[in-house]
């Protein structure tokens, strides 16, 4: 786990600087394209269970740059902050409401993460059941060459014409 940490901390402290024009980029975009506030959150439950505000890019569904921030997963940038913090890993299990009826035990053992199985395996074309099997697997059989692959994977699914949110 701490291997895992340390790549977290390594691999976001050099993502930040590199992301943070697209971020400002992301945000005006919202900001310029539908009212409300740039920023969202929603609670989540973190290791072992701990409660975080996840921050999110507010996107409009309805307009055209809301959904290619969406479909591109750029919206999910501010994210990388929360790695930082400790509360999400790059890869993980999918961030679940506190109560969730799948926040069992030994999801929790583990940091949610930016991305997992579950968004480079199909996002929200998957039922939740399927989801969570994937989630299950890598809380099962996690390791920083599992990480890679999955990492390596989420750009091209992210960027997939027409792909789905995850």
């Amino acid at each position: 786990m701490l291997a895992k940490r340390i790549f977290d901390l390594a691999v976001t402290s050099a993502l930040l600087p590199l992301t943070a024009p697209l971020l400002l980029l992301t945000a005006l975009a919202a900001a310029v394209t539908s009212p409300g506030p740039v920023f969202t959150g929603t609670t989540r439950a973190g290791l072992h269970g701990r409660p975080f505000r996840m921050v999110t890019v507010r996107t409009d569904p309805r307009t055209p740059v809301g959904r290619l921030l969406r479909r591109t997963r750029l919206d999910v940038l501010p994210r990388l902050i929360h790695v930082l913090r400790g509360e999400m890993s790059l890869v993980g299990p999918c961030p679940l409401p506190p109560g969730h009826p799948s926040a069992t035990r030994a999801r929790l053992v583990v940091r949610p993460g930016i991305t997992g199985l579950w968004q480079v395996g199909g996002r929200s074309e998957l039922p939740w059941e399927e989801m969570d099997v994937l989630d299950t697997h890598y809380i099962e059989q996690h390791w920083l060459g599992l990480d890679l692959a999955i990492l390596a994977r989420t750009v091209p699914a992210a960027l997939a014409a027409g792909g789905p949110r995850g």
